[in-house]
């Protein structure tokens, strides 16, 4: 009896099937989402091919790289044909894709408005599970001298110290700063504790002649700007 094989592997397909000679004869561009993936697990399982089987984790995903970024090492198992090293596998490229995209758009070094804070910032913590509280200390023409993870929490808040965002502006010369943090939950709308903190950054940052420009609240495609409803 002909023995069945335990995966399709991308080898034993027809040439024309193959999404690596398709990547070299047609370029990167040419392949799908699920086809990219593909390449990363090199094979599926009994049933599906890894093509198929990364269209069923793409699905899964909503179709949106975004939602797949999200997914952790213990999620991409649960798919059959998806081990612990074809997971990390796939868990590696998406945080590669993301440091990517965060180093392009740290080429802006000069803060225009809310808009341009947030494609700096939004990379960074924009899709995280839990909240982080991050600083952009600007010198006086509002370029980026340096951006700072301030503190770290839990899904629904994190604490701030203040005397450490003052202590890090004076030591780097910053004239300004800009606050932001994110909202798992994806709401925009400030609470009471984000206004308190505002309020309190802003009162300190005048007796040491330090502005403060803007607090952002991130979420995965939008932000809430302080500053342009007139909230500072």
């Amino acid at each position: 009896m002909k023995n069945i094989p335990t995966s399709f592997s991308i080898k034993d397909w027809n040439e024309d099937d193959r999404p690596r000679e398709k990547l070299l004869a047609k370029g990167k561009q040419a392949l799908s989402d699920a086809e990219l993936i593909a390449i990363l697990i090199g094979s599926g399982n009994r049933e599906e091919s890894a093509v198929a089987l990364s269209q069923r984790i793409l699905s899964s995903a909503e179709n949106h790289l975004d939602v797949l970024g999200k997914l952790s090492v213990v999620d991409l198992i649960k798919f059959k044909g998806i081990g612990e090293a074809k997971a990390i596998s796939i868990v590696a490229a998406m945080e590669l894709g993301r440091r990517r995209r965060s180093s392009d758009v740290l080429k802006l070094k000069k803060i225009t408005s809310s808009h341009s804070a947030f494609e700096v910032l939004q990379p960074i913590i924009g899709d995280l599970p839990h909240e982080e509280f991050w600083i952009l200390y600007l010198d006086n023409q509002n370029k980026i001298l340096q951006k700072t993870q301030l503190s770290k929490g839990g899904i629904t808040g994190t604490l701030v110290d203040v005397r450490v965002l003052f202590k890090s502006a004076l030591q780097i010369g910053a004239v300004a700063v800009i606050l932001a943090h994110n909202h798992p939950s994806g709401t925009l709308k400030p609470s009471n504790a984000d206004k308190n903190i505002t309020t309190k950054i802003r009162t300190a940052g005048e007796s040491l002649d330090i502005k403060i420009l803007d607090h952002l609240i991130i979420t995965e495609r939008a932000y809430f700007s302080f500053a342009d409803e007139g909230l500072l």
